[in-house]
């Protein structure tokens, strides 16, 4: 059962994925019939838990493993039957950090470029590296570089060849906070010149962002596909707590209707409410709890993080397939 609030697209999708499913030798169902179209020039972000086919869809769209059934077309080519074509539009960094150890930076960089066919340009490639804090790197060997560098130098191999769609899985992974935000600002740069990015991340944070819509994937089954905020309005929910003067055991009968929630041993009392409502029921409440004679001393409220309904989401779909 599919808990999917895919809103159609209007936009002209640079990649459309239809009816992928992917399963291995031993039976094992990565992917369960995706279909998602991604749209020129946004940030999209795909969330989900380990294991749950995030990365072998990102393997699938870029053409380094095949599906077991339906269709990608990348930039107006099928990534089976015009490979080149396709992969020529695509840039991938990877999870893990492999890349040419006895080879300098400028080599290495300059090297992936001319596998795509691409012209030499040692201005572009000296831009990139510059980017990316890379550029008194430029003779240095991989095998001499700090993990982070080296990351630094995976996403450089990918922008090598001017993609049009940047895919980052997982690409904060074991750096450091400075590299993170040299990434992102590079992100966004590369957005406003036109670059499709698709990134997995478990910085959930992060996703929150710098995405335009969000994808979650649960159990090989992309499971949401919404423009950000909408997906926050929807599924969002708001928090009051109410910080009382003297505490309480319990909750009285009057009260057990509402959407109530004691804790810190009887002093705090939380009332969550619906984001789309009209009527937060707040005034109500109020009244309510002062006809109870219950007295409180500060109140705060607090909003649901994409963390909080990604958890949600993923919880849900779970249980639905239990």
């Amino acid at each position: 059962m599919s808990l999917s609030l895919q809103a159609a697209s209007t936009a002209d999708p640079i990649v459309s994925v239809r009816g992928v499913s992917k399963t291995y030798a031993g039976g094992f169902q990565a992917l369960k019939r995706v279909d998602l179209d991604i749209r020129r020039g946004e940030i999209f972000a795909l969330l989900g838990p380990n294991g749950a086919g995030k990365t072998t869809l990102i393997s699938i769209i870029c053409g380094i493993a095949r599906a077991s059934e339906g269709v990608v077309i990348a930039d107006g080519h099928d990534t089976e039957r015009d490979y080149r074509a396709a992969r020529a539009a695509i840039g991938l960094v990877p999870q893990e950090l492999h890349t040419d150890a006895f080879e300098t930076v400028w080599a290495t960089v300059n090297f992936s470029r001319g596998l795509f066919g691409k012209a030499p340009d040692p201005l572009y490639i000296e831009k990139v590296l510059r980017d990316l804090s890379l550029w008194d790197k430029k003779d240095n060997k991989i095998m001499t570089l700090s993990g982070g560098m080296k990351r630094r130098v995976l996403i450089a191999k990918a922008l090598s060849h001017e993609p049009k769609i940047l895919f980052l899985d997982e690409p904060s992974a074991g750096v450091d906070v400075e590299l993170r935000h040299d990434m992102w600002r590079m992100v966004r740069e590369l957005r406003e010149n036109g670059t499709t990015i698709i990134l997995t991340t478990h910085y959930i944070e992060e996703a929150e962002d710098m995405a335009d819509r969000i994808g979650v994937i649960s159990q090989g089954e992309l499971i949401v596909v919404e423009d950000k905020a909408v997906l926050m309005r929807k599924l969002g929910k708001k928090q009051l707590t109410l910080t009382l003067q003297h505490p309480l055991e319990r909750l009285p009968e009057a009260l057990s209707f509402w959407p109530l929630e004691l804790s810190g041993a009887g002093h705090a009392l939380t009332y969550t409410f619906d984001t789309q409502k009209e009527e937060t029921g707040i005034a109500e409440l109020l009244r309510a709890l002062a006809g109870q004679g219950i007295d409180f001393k500060d109140l705060q409220s607090s909003e649901s993080s994409l963390e909080d309904i990604f958890v949600s989401l993923v919880h849900k779909n779970q249980e639905v397939r239990a």
